[in-house]
C-alpha cells in the first residue's frame, strides 16, 4: 500500500476525473459490458448533470482510488422524506483495508442525511461477505432483502 491517506480529498466527480473513473470500475467489474467511448462519455456527462445524483470520489495526489455513486430520490412516504441509493462502490486494490472507503461511505450519508433522507440503501453481491462486514462495520443493516430483476441479455452478477 502507497504512504499515507492524510491528503485524502473527497468531493463530487468533475469531468476531468472521467479516466480515473474508468480505471476505477476495471477493478468493480473486471468483465464488465463493453461500451463505445464516445457513448461512455456522454453517459458520464449525464451522470455529472442528472438532479440527485452525486459521483463522489477519493482522490489522494490526484490520482482517484475510491467512487460511489449516491442518488437521492424524491418521496411521497414517510412525510415526503426522500431516500437515498449507494451504488458502485469501489476503492483501488493498493488502498483497500486504508479507511479510504469508510471515509467516502460517511461522506455519502452525511451527504444523504443532510439532504434530509431517512433512509441509506445499497446492495451487494450476496456472496462477498468481506464487503457485507465492512458495510456492517459502518452501520448498514441486513434488515429488508434485496432483489434484482436483470434484463434479458445481461449477465448475471458473479
Amino acid at each position: 500500500m502507497p504512504a499515507s491517506t492524510d491528503s485524502l480529498v473527497i468531493r463530487s466527480a468533475k469531468s476531468e476525473d472521467f479516466q480515473g473513473l474508468c480505471a476505477l470500475y476495471a477493478q468493480l467489474i473486471s468483465n464488465d459490458i463493453a461500451a463505445d467511448d464516445d457513448f461512455r462519455l456522454e453517459t458520464f456527462h449525464q451522470i455529472l448533470t442528472q438532479q440527485g445524483v452525486d459521483l463522489l470520489v477519493g482522490e489522494l495526489a490526484g490520482t482517484l482510488v475510491a467512487t460511489c455513486m449516491l442518488i437521492v430520490v424524491p418521496n411521497l412516504t414517510r412525510g415526503c422524506a426522500p431516500f437515498a441509493l449507494v451504488e458502485n462502490v469501489v476503492t483501488h486494490a493498493d488502498w483497500r483495508g486504508s479507511g479510504i472507503g469508510k471515509a467516502l461511505l460517511r461522506v455519502a450519508t452525511d451527504k444523504a442525511f443532510s439532504a434530509g433522507c431517512f433512509k441509506v440503501m445499497l446492495l451487494s453481491g450476496s456472496a462477498n461477505k468481506d464487503a457485507h462486514r465492512f458495510y456492517e462495520n459502518l452501520g448498514f443493516t441486513t434488515s429488508k432483502t434485496g432483489f434484482e430483476l436483470r434484463a434479458p441479455g445481461y449477465p448475471a452478477r458473479n
